[in-house]
């Protein structure tokens, strides 16, 4: 056999290969139409933490009150587009420009690690995904991220995202942040308390609030900075969703 031919079998395989994947991944992504009137139950990453406080022996541990979008803090919502997403209105779920150099990133150092994703990839992980680093896995981010955005409006997205978020170990969603390290509603948040909870996201589950590090208040000092540059989407471009108000201290 001719090296030229071997050369074309290995790159058809690679196609196929490739394509299958494709139609794997497309066949297997969630319906995210129900998501424009009906809120969550439950999300991935909340299934996740669960099964790993079961796989250590301890009961799961699950605080989060649903709450509107004109119940969270303006200043709350222009903190977390500072800390998370400063383009949320150029893109349409998936910023190209940081996608490009997260990819540079990945390739220049040989391995799949650096992120760059938008608010709506971040949703599209916690609500149905995991947190795993394949490409595969973020395949299925990128197109449920942009079918987020073709379905729901900004606001809805933001507000979704600000109910289901890990804010600590069992913590979701701006209330129960707000409750747990300010004891206060999301709704009354200062800007210093939303610039300390919007940095603590980058990981919430070693990074405290209420017990700011160096790390976490040079954070909020920069968010603070930043926040008068960006706005909110406004909520009259809400539809109408029932929120869930309930608090659940614990998953059986």
């Amino acid at each position: 056999m001719s090296v030229v031919r071997r050369l074309f079998q290995i790159v058809a395989g690679i196609g196929a290969t490739g394509f299958g994947c494709l139609i794997y991944v497309y066949l297997t992504l969630p319906d995210v139409r129900p998501l424009i009137r009906s809120n969550p139950t439950t999300t991935a990453f909340i299934r996740i933490r669960a099964d790993e406080a079961r796989a250590k022996g301890h009961v799961p541990r699950r605080v989060q009150r649903w709450v509107g979008y004109t119940h969270v803090s303006s200043d709350l919502k222009r903190a977390v587009l500072v800390a998370e997403d400063d383009a949320f209105f150029q893109h349409e779920g998936v910023d190209l420009a940081q996608l490009q150099e997260s990819i540079e990133i990945d390739w220049a150092r040989g391995r799949f690690t650096r992120g760059a994703s938008t608010i709506t990839q971040q949703l599209a992980k916690n609500l149905y995904l995991s947190p795993s680093k394949t490409p595969l896995r973020k395949l299925r981010e990128l197109i449920i991220a942009r079918r987020l955005e073709a379905e729901l409006k900004k606001a809805r997205i933001l507000e979704l995202y600000l109910n289901v978020i890990e804010w600590g170990d069992g913590v979701y969603g701006a209330e129960a942040a707000a409750q747990t390290y300010f004891h206060q509603p999301a709704a009354t948040l200062a800007p210093e308390e939303s610039a300390l909870l919007a940095g603590a996201i980058i990981n919430p589950r070693l990074l405290n609030p209420a017990r700011p590090n160096a790390r976490l208040l040079r954070r909020q000092q920069l968010i603070l900075r930043r926040m008068g540059a960006v706005s909110p989407p406004p909520a009259a471009l809400l539809d109408d969703v029932l929120p869930q108000s309930e608090t659940t201290s614990s998953l059986n």
